[in-house]
């Protein structure tokens, strides 16, 4: 990997990476110090970070500095429909063409055409490629040929399931489409409710459609079409027993789109299990981190906070996302920003779920320019013009790394993404 050198320290920050033509390949990182070689010349070797809770991170460093790729703009990629050609309802056509989508993206192009004829479907595709409007899309033209058509969303987080109903909210102004969302930390009550009035899209979390079934709210034997989206982040967060009981109830006559990044020896069995007959399409073309341009910051221990204040406070940096590990480093790191005079809010799993809400809703409104968050910002957080993602703290892989900084860089915006090491 060729060495790049990052202008940044006297007070400013250039944004951007220039090549070292220096013979022994010496270069500056974020804290202005001077390194010889591959990381100060320790041969991919880092020293053990010392202090109870701390250990060496299990991910190559190397993987933090990247360059951003050209931009691809839709218009550029090779598809073989438009929207038109898709035999939408003119109504739901009329409200994709006033969302301004000029033409498919590729998964778009190559699943709802399956979707439409009721074939089971396996996709891998990653965040930020236009996964949710492509199964979106084709089941709300489902619902408006057949309103008794019963379905049901199920995602990893939140944050995701929210975004997915937004997705789908933003394609129905003037239709007969109900939906109803269930995840946990919101009023059951009220989501009891919006259940027993029958929507036709019932979109949520594992844990929470799993109490709503035990309680006899959902009947699973009614749904006909099943959504199992970001599958790999379902299974690392320990809900595969979850969607088994799920899926198992439902009929087996049902249509099952089934979604996830990768495809590994955990998600393999799910598919022989829920897909019948499936086409499988792939359009893991590019890595959901191909425009964001990527590098470390050389900080120690002690010395992270100040670093994260004097770069949040740098001019470039007008909407920020930053990742601690835990609720605790959240809420310290979002208070001393608040101090010194940020508009910042924090974001983890200990808020109530109508607090994570509004936190989310005033970032995406720039009612606040910097989110400290933990990794429940990680998926389903879709803010088109997020700048810069900085980790404070390392994520524990590398995938949840790609997603943490596939925040930024979204839709036609170059992002940037900084990595504190020690």
């Amino acid at each position: 990997m060729p060495q790049f050198i990052v202008n940044m320290y006297n007070n400013s920050y250039s944004g951007g990476f220039r090549r070292n033509n220096n013979q022994q390949g010496q270069s500056r990182n974020f804290s202005g110090q001077q390194n010889r070689g591959r990381f100060n010349n320790n041969r991919g070797r880092f020293n053990k970070n010392r202090g109870r809770g701390f250990s060496k991170s299990k991910i190559d460093r190397s993987l933090y500095i990247k360059r951003a790729e050209e931009f691809v703009n839709i218009e550029d990629t090779q598809t073989v429909n438009s929207f038109s050609d898709f035999n939408f309802q003119p109504k739901l056509l009329a409200n994709v063409m006033a969302k301004g989508y000029v033409k498919p993206t590729q998964i778009q192009d190559q699943v709802i055409p399956h979707i439409m004829n009721g074939r089971d479907v396996l996709g891998l595709a990653n965040t930020g490629t236009g996964k949710t409007a492509a199964f979106a899309l084709p089941l709300i033209n489902k619902i408006i040929n057949n309103p008794s058509e019963r379905m049901i969303v199920i995602a990893p987080t939140r944050e995701l399931a929210q975004q997915i109903k937004q997705d789908f909210r933003s394609f129905t102004p003037g239709l007969r489409v109900y939906l109803a969302l269930v995840i946990g930390g919101a009023y059951l009550r009220e989501q009891i409710t919006n259940v027993k009035r029958g929507p036709n899209v019932i979109i949520g979390t594992p844990g929470r459609i799993m109490d709503l079934g035990r309680r006899g709210v959902i009947d699973f034997r009614t749904l006909n079409t099943v959504v199992l989206d970001e599958v790999d982040r379902m299974l690392d967060m320990g809900f595969i027993n979850d969607i088994k009981s799920i899926v198992d109830q439902t009929p087996r006559t049902r249509q099952t789109l089934f979604f996830s990044a990768t495809i590994d020896r955990k998600v393999e069995p799910l598919i022989d299990m829920f897909l019948t007959d499936p086409v499988k399409i792939s359009v893991k073309t590019t890595d959901a981190s191909s425009h964001v341009e990527q590098n470390i910051v050389r900080v120690a221990r002690y010395a992270k906070e100040q670093k994260l204040h004097e770069l949040v406070g740098l001019s470039d940096f007008k909407k920020v996302l930053v990742f601690g590990s835990t609720r605790m480093i959240v809420e310290k790191l979002s208070g001393s920003l608040r101090q010194k005079g940020f508009r910042v809010q924090g974001l983890h799993g200990g808020k109530r779920q109508n607090q994570r809400q509004r936190i989310v809703r005033d970032f995406r409104e720039n009612r606040v320019s910097i989110l400290v968050a933990t990794d429940v910002a990680a998926r389903g957080l879709d803010i088109a013009d997020i700048t810069h993602v900085i980790n404070y703290d390392e994520p524990n892989n590398y995938q949840e790394y790609i997603h943490r900084i596939g925040r930024t860089g979204r839709i036609d915006n170059k992002g940037y993404a900084l990595t504190f090491v020690e």
